[in-house]
Order: C-alpha cells, then structure tokens, then sequence
C-alpha cells in the first residue's frame, strides 16, 4: 500500500490509502457491534438504515472533493450539493470533533449551535430543505433520502466512534468502491432478514441474474423498476450496460439516460440510493412517490421505457383511490395485478435503439395465474395484446424463509400478439428439499434454462401451450407439465398447500417477531400519564375558495386505520358553493362521521396538497412529548373505537354518528416514555402488514378447494 503524502490543507484523490476488503469487512463490523451497544436501536432495521445514511454523506463528500479537483484542472466553477458547515469535512471528519450531546443537537435538532459557532438549522434540517439548482438534481436526491431518515442513536459518544470508524472508508477508487459495494450487497442480506418485520421480501440475486441474463438490456435502452426496494435489478442492469461501454459518450449515456425506478417508502428508498451509488450511478433517477399513482390512461409516449424489470409487492392492498387510476373492469386491491396493468402501459411499442421490441420480465405469486374474475381479465389483455413467449416456473420455497409462496416469471414483449406461451419448470436442487438461508437458490442452477432459451423444445422441463387453449381455459396459465399427466387450470394441490402453508407460517413468523417488540411496553403501565388531546394536538385550518379552472384532489379515508386517499379529481365549476380545506404533510386528520369505524390518519406526502370536506378536522403536533406514530397507533385500536361510539353524538342506523372535536379534545390519552412510544410505532406499523398477509392466506385458501375438487373429478386421459 503507497504511504498516504502529507499535503496542506488538501486532499488528492492519489494520496488516499486503499482499504483492503478484509479491512473494510473490519471497519463495518466494528461499526455495527459499537452500535449494538446503544440503547435506541433494536435490531438490524434500526441499525442498517443508520449505517447507511452516514455512509451516504461520507461517499457524498469524497466524491465531491474529487469533482473539485476535476473542475479546478478544467478551470471551471464548482458548486457543491452540501455547503460548509454541513459537509463531512466539516464536523464529521475529525476524530476529536463534536461528541456526545452537541453531536445530537447537530444532527437531530431544528435549530442548534454549528461546529464553526454560529446558530443554523440542524444537520437533518438543513439536508431535507435542500433544492436543486443549475439542472444538478443531486441536491433534490440528498433532501429527499433525508426526509425519510432519522437518528435513533441516544449516545453521541457512541455515534462519534461509528463516524470515526467509516471516516476509515475511502469513495475514491473504483477497486474500494467495487469491494464496499459487494459488502454493501451482503448488508442488505441482513437488511432482508430484518425486513421480515416489515413484510418487505426482496430477490434474491440469483432471481435478479437470471432475469436480467435473459432480457439482455442493450446500451441505449432504458430499464424501469417500478418497484425498486433496494436496488438489486437496477444494479444488475447498470453492471450488465456498464460491460458493453467502450467510449464517454456511451458512458454519459449509460450515467444520464439509461435506469430509471421508483420505491415509496423511506428505508428502501435509502438503501436504494446507496446501492447504486457504491455500485458507480453517480445520479439515481428513483422517484420516491407510489408508481400506481398516476391514471393509467394519462400514462402516454414520453412515459414509456424500453425495459421493465421488476418483482412488484403481492398480497398487498391499494386504497380505493389508488384502484380509481386504473379501468373499472380491472380495478382491483391485488397490488401485483395492478402493477401488471402498469408495466403493459409502460412499455414502449415501437422498436427500441437496439433493434429490438420493448419487453418485460415480472415475478407473480403463482396464485394469480389462475385467478378468476378481475384476474383473468388482465390475463387476457396481456394474452390479446402482448406476446407473452415465456413462463419460467422458480423452485418452490425460492424466498424462503421469508415466504415458501410459489412463484413464476412472465416474460413477455411488444413484438406481435401471443400465439404460443412456453412453460419452462426449474426443479429444486436435488441436493435440498426446499432452500433456506443457508442453501439458496444459486444462479448456477439456471444454466439448462439459458441453453433451452436459445433452442426451445419440449422436453421434461418445458411444454408448450397455444392462445387456443389458453382462451379454452378463459386464460387461466395454471397449466401443468404434460408429463404428469395433468392439464388443470390450477397448479397442483399440493403446491398450493404448501403455498398455503408458506403463508401460514411468514404469518405466524410476523406473529412471533412483533410479541418480541413488547419489551417494555407493560412494565409501568400504570404509570403512563393521561394526557387530555387538546394539550397534543393544535386545530387548523386552511381553507380555499373554490374557483372554476382550478383542478382539486378531493380526499376520503378509509375505515379501520387504512389512511386516506384520493377519491376522485375535479374542476372547480362542479364543486363550487362546497367549503373545501386544503391538508399538509404530517397533518392529523380524522372523519366525525366515521371516527367509530378507525377513520383516522396522518398525511403522508403523496397526498399532501390535496383537501378534503369540512367533515375532517385537521390538527397538527403541538406537544413534543408524543410521538406521531404512536399518536397513530393509538388511534388505530379498536378499544378506542368502540369508545368513541359509545360517546358520540346520533345514530348508527342513520350514518350521523359524530365524534364532534370537543369530545376528541377532551379525551384523555396514555402517554408512555418515549421509547416505548417508538416501540408501539413499530408494533403497529407490523400489524398492518400482518392484516394483508392474513388477508392475503385467505385468498389463496378457496384456490385449494377448487384445485383438490377439480383434481379428484378430472377425466381420464
């Protein structure tokens, strides 16, 4: 290793020590084993996203040192995306800088005392207020990650020993950044596994290789996940375009124009951003709002892309306003289906830069191939007016052991029509019964694939089914291999059951990680203060003259803690006389009407901006005691609901049962410490995807019955 050169006052990009990859293993071992010992942080899905976010302003500030010296070569301005005092440089680098409590109030406050002296915004504030200037959205990616992104850390003497320790990492070779983006890679492993909390199930890689290995993404062709979680087919997508780059204008190319995803949640969203930042994107175009937001009519030419690539969520469910953006003979809550409808729209139909039509490759739980109904109906739309050439049947328990649900890859493009689906199955690995953490399903096992991709024909893996028989069987694709003798519309019973039963069990997994969240909850309980709502919660108001021309975003929220959602869009001419309040982000909202059904919510920012009807009293936080998750975890109990029935003013029968807000503001509601309030947050956020697993075990269950009823009275060949 070269010694590092002692310079004044200056960094060079060639006087930086490389970090071996046993080093940097090192480095973010120690870093996570020192945040064990802090107190704010439970598990992996606190610690992770923490390690993250100080990695990101770590590598931001090496790469912005870097493209200083890049510009002062070229003789040209720089303007950096982090202005002193903020960058790492500043108060991070330094292995005596700011400690303990200063370091919190640096970070974590609104208004705090900066390292050079003077009173600014806190360090988070100040990263989420940023905006983007001169067409470097930099600035914007950076306030976004941070909105979403929160410090749990209690011992900033323990949070200066994590920053010195990735102040060990250096962003500025390509072999460092090569080595930490594959250690990076195995920390999302971890992630993953924490993630069974939170019902986020990602790919795994070799999923990821084998899709994108066959779709084959072409220089100049633009790839679309619209479902990115944390990155993986958009870093394999970049790795595979990033071979063929042989000059700067294909490399701009691949940097500016080629990748593009979209991931709503906050942690993802992060994690995300990184992932293709160590991996060598320098400007992650990932959109941090919900795909199924836009109507699906109004997704035109300049929208489409040339490559989807993507395992949507399923067994998820959209709110009605959500459903709303899609035709009414399709509108369903099944998330998978209606990102289905999605990427069909997204796709371009004329020929890409590469000669080639534009195409697909989506993961679906193998449930929806044969569902009725509104299902079918979707089949059939990609059937008529696709070509859906393959179905490549994964191993059973693939995700295990996060879900044992059965899986399938649709691959399909713009070329033509479908006149002929081919099946091709993957067996387990003979030497497992079913994959684990430990035994994954490995990309090896996807060679025999490969070689029968570029000569097909049927054989013991694969068969071949015509649009004839596909309409036959009102375009169910729960087709059998031939083989073993079966041409049911359904999968075989028993590897429905033991989708089933792969559903029971994440279900009963759920169950048993949110009982270990309890902790502390009930210890002291008799303790909590009661605290009347009208000292937590300040009314407000903004309401808006109605005038013609003007497009509003009308509201409704749903029952039993569901949140609210945009109903229906209208100009002004058609509601005027109405009195309309517009909502904000991190507005407490709830419906007199239906506060006894749970009709409570927060405003989230996809709909901030949006108004609802005078029957929804708007309130902000007043009270720095209370937690806005817990606030909403309270309300969301059907304890309280049933309360609030029993006070409210009217009737049931006529639909006039108020919670008028005084009787909201005299409530008296239990306020536990801090961090068990942050506890209650987690357990309920838990809860809501546990109701759309149990939800969706319910779905699949009748698919049984039918699969074992049609099996037992099937015709003799």
């Amino acid at each position: 290793m070269p010694p590092k050169v002692a310079t004044k006052g200056k960094v060079r990009v060639e006087d930086v020590p490389l970090t071996t990859a046993q080093g940097l293993g090192s480095i973010i071992k120690s870093a996570r084993d020192m945040m064990r010992k802090d107190k704010g942080l439970n598990g992996d899905l606190d610690r992770l996203p923490l390690l993250t976010w100080i990695m990101f302003l770590k590598f931001l500030d090496d790469l912005e040192l870097q493209r200083l010296q890049e510009a002062k070569l070229a003789n040209k301005r720089f303007r950096p995306a982090i202005e002193a005092p903020y960058r790492w440089r500043d108060w991070a680098a330094k292995i005596d800088g700011i400690t303990g409590n200063e370091l919190l109030a640096f970070i974590n406050q609104d208004e705090t005392i900066l390292p050079d002296g003077t009173k600014g915004p806190g360090l988070f504030a100040y990263l989420r207020g940023l905006t983007s200037a001169n067409g470097d959205d930099r600035r914007d990616v950076i306030a976004t990650v941070f909105k979403g992104v929160d410090n749990r850390m209690k011992s900033g003497y323990l949070l200066r020993d994590v920053i010195n320790k990735i102040s060990g990492i250096h962003f500025t070779s390509s072999e460092e950044l090569h080595t930490l983006g594959m250690l990076y890679e195995s920390m999302l492993g971890d992630m993953r596994d924490a993630a069974g909390d939170s019902g986020e199930f990602y790919t795994p890689r070799a999923v990821v290789r084998l899709m994108v290995g066959l779709i084959d993404p072409q220089l100049g062709e633009t790839v679309l996940d619209p479902a990115s979680g944390t990155g993986g087919f958009l870093v394999e997508a970049f790795t595979h375009l990033a071979q063929q780059v042989r000059t700067v204008e294909e490399r701009k190319v691949l940097q500016e124009s080629s990748l593009s995803g979209c991931e709503p949640k906050s942690l993802p969203y992060l994690l995300c951003q990184m992932n293709l930042l160590l991996h060598g994107l320098d400007a992650p175009r990932i959109d941090p709002g919900n795909a199924l937001r836009f109507k699906l009519s109004e997704i035109g030419e300049k929208e489409r892309v040339d490559i989807v690539l993507t395992n949507p969520p399923f067994g998820g469910e959209e709110e009605k306003g959500i459903q709303g953006n899609f035709p009414e003979d399709r509108q369903t809550s099944e998330t998978a289906l209606l990102f289905l409808q999605l990427i069909m729209r997204r796709l371009h139909r004329s020929q890409t830069s590469a000669g080639r039509a534009a195409r697909a490759a989506v993961v679906v739980p193998d449930g929806l191939l044969s569902q009725e109904g509104v299902g079918a109906r979707i089949r059939e739309v990609l059937v008529k007016d696709f070509n859906l050439h393959t179905i490549v049947r994964l191993p059973r328990s693939v995700f295990a052991p996060y879900t044992k649900s059965s899986t399938s890859i649709l691959f399909f493009d713009t070329a033509k029509v479908t006149d002929v689906v081919w099946f091709y199955q993957i067996p387990v690995r003979p030497d497992v019964k079913e994959y684990t953490q430990r035994r994954p399903f490995l990309f090896e096992e996807c060679a025999p694939l490969f070689e029968w991709w570029r000569n097909r024909a049927v054989c013991d893996r694969a068969w071949m089914v015509t649009a004839d028989q596909l309409r036959a069987q009102e375009y169910s694709f729960g087709f059998s291999n031939p083989t073993s003798g079966s041409t049911s519309r359904f999968p075989e019973p028993k590897d429905l059951l033991h989708s089933l039963s792969g559903s029971v069990d994440v279900c009963v997994a759920r169950l048993k990680d949110i009982t270990e969240l309890w902790g502390e909850i009930d210890s002291h309980r008799r303790e909590w203060d009661l605290v009347p709502a009208h000292e937590l919660l300040k009314p407000i108001e903004r309401p808006v003259v109605v005038k013609s021309g003007v497009a509003y975003r009308l509201l409704a929220m749903s029952w039993y803690a569901r949140g609210l959602y945009i109903k229906d869009t209208k100009d002004g001419s058609a509601i005027k006389g109405r009195l309309l309040y517009e909502v904000q982000e991190g507005d407490f909202v709830y419906n007199r009407l239906f506060a006894w059904k749970g009709s409570f919510a927060e405003v989230t920012a996809d709909v901030a901006g949006c108004f609802v009807s005078n029957e929804f009293p708007c309130y902000r936080l007043e009270n720095t005691r209370v937690s806005p998750g817990y606030l909403w975890a309270y309300f969301s109990q059907p304890d309280l609901w049933e309360a609030i029935e029993r006070t409210s003013s009217g009737t049931t029968s006529t639909s006039r049962l108020r919670l008028k807000e005084s009787k909201l503001a005299a409530m008296q509601i239990p306020l536990p410490p801090k961090p068990v309030q942050i506890q209650i947050a987690k357990i309920a956020e838990s809860v809501r995807g546990l109701r759309s697993l149990l939800e969706n075990v319910t779905k699949e269950a009748p698919s049984v019955a039918d699969a074992i009823l049609e099996r037992a009275c099937r015709k003799p060949l």
